[in-house]
């Protein structure tokens, strides 16, 4: 599809090293089947014949479907019937046979897509010239999802490169009153306000700026066979709160940034599924995470671990849940992911004393859940955000280095630090 010229990939390791990765990926055969499924079931995944694996058949060259880009969906109440949206995302893995996952998951009716297109994004709203091409799902070029139902796309022949801009164009042709997106996405995507303008490279339609991602949740690539995924799994920490705006500078970008250079990891994909405000046990800004933890995480292709950062917004609510409480949600989390075969980091909360909610009684409570997270075992690694972001002097409060301001939210740097401290050989699961 001409996305891009050849794939330069990576050299990697296994506990048993690999044959290293050639400087070229050859184009391969199509992934075909587009999967339509309702919201919290895992899409049906890979090729036919594959037995589910994402695997496409074949010996040497075969690939494996990974996750590349994702964010979680959650219920936007916005006129979004007629228009085009041109979505601004960026890749961690690189691949073959790019596919998209559109999601209907809050729809209070069925969504019809009249087409979609993706391409290199040039700047703005233009995509690369040559590079726009059709997406097509079951063969048409058009689909309709029921409401709480998602869809995969048809495979696009081609390859894209890692750490990429892509521009991914949907036409919604007809909708209800309620969409499905991802409302704080720290990147400016673009509408063109009336018609279907999906195939135009050129800007110029798209003259309605927006930082929400509407329907589109996931985008997938056939890497190397073997290429695996982790999903960060989170509040506004993690969906890059503070963070600069248009720069992809959240801790999970910066994490993807560091496997996509680590010649001895094969984990690549990272899905960022934070919603700001989230929380664990109860909904309020997005499902908890209990509930959306199926269809936001698990449902990724290629998911090898998920790293768990959530809690905060428990701590701080009113009323809040105890300790015990909160451990239990995590404990479920924990089981849900192991009975998938994905491996789950914990990651220790971090401090937020100057915060308007913080309080000490809630202080006791994340002293208590990071020991638990720290101690108890029953994570498989421990990413410890809490000790690498905490001022030493007042260890209930973050570093001023480190602190946006708010007391909560971690700045550029902080998002630098906590990127840094995860260890890529705790992203590498055995369950399966």
């Amino acid at each position: 599809m001409n996305i891009t010229g050849p794939l330069s990939g990576p050299r990697w390791r296994r506990r048993v090293p690999l044959t290293a990765l050639g400087a070229a990926v050859a184009l391969g055969a199509v992934l075909t089947a587009a999967a339509v499924s309702s919201a919290g079931t895992a899409e049906a995944a890979g090729t036919a014949g594959d037995g589910g694996s994402g695997v496409a058949a074949g010996a040497p060259g075969a690939t494996s479907q990974v996750v590349t880009w994702a964010a979680s969906a959650d219920r936007q109440v916005t006129p979004t019937q007629g228009r085009t949206y041109r979505l601004v995302v960026r890749t961690s893995t690189g691949g073959k046979g790019l596919r998209i996952r559109l999601s209907n998951a809050f729809g209070d009716q069925p969504v019809t897509f009249g087409s979609a297109y993706a391409g290199r994004r040039a700047a703005e709203g233009a995509v690369v010239p040559g590079t726009n091409r059709a997406l097509s799902f079951g063969g048409s070029p058009s689909v309709t999802v029921p409401a709480g139902g998602s869809v995969y796309s048809d495979a696009l022949p081609g390859t894209v490169p890692p750490q990429s801009d892509l521009a991914v164009s949907v036409y919604v042709e007809s909708a209800g009153a309620t969409a499905s997106g991802h409302r704080m996405a720290l990147q400016t995507s673009f509408v063109a306000p009336a018609g279907d303008h999906a195939a135009q490279e050129s800007a110029a339609p798209f003259t309605q700026r927006i930082t929400s991602w509407f329907y589109l949740d996931a985008v997938v690539v056939g890497a190397r066979r073997g290429t695996g995924a982790v999903a960060a799994f989170g509040d506004s920490i993690t969906d890059g709160a503070s963070s600069t705006q248009d720069t992809n500078r959240r801790w999970p970008d910066l994490l993807a940034g560091r496997l996509a250079a680590d010649r001895t990891t094969r984990i690549k994909g990272v899905a960022n599924e934070g919603i700001s405000g989230n929380r664990v046990l109860s909904d309020g800004a997005g499902q908890s995470a209990l509930k959306r933890l199926d269809r936001d995480v698990l449902s990724q292709r290629g998911l090898e671990t998920v790293i768990l950062l959530e809690g905060v917004n428990d701590i701080k609510s009113v009323p809040a849940p105890t300790a015990e409480q909160l451990i239990a949600g995590y404990r479920e989390i924990i089981g849900r992911s192991h009975a998938a075969g994905v491996c789950v980091v914990g990651a220790t909360v971090m401090p937020y004393e100057g915060w308007r909610d913080w309080n000490a009684d809630g202080e006791r409570v994340r002293q208590a859940v990071n020991t638990f997270i720290r101690d108890s075992g029953s994570f498989d690694a421990v990413a410890d955000f809490d000790a690498e972001t905490r001022d030493p002097s007042a260890p209930s409060r973050m570093l001023p280095a480190f602190d946006s301001g708010d007391h909560l939210h971690p700045n550029d740097a902080g998002m630098d630090a906590m990127s840094r401290i995860v260890d890529p050989d705790d992203l590498r699961c055995d369950r399966r």
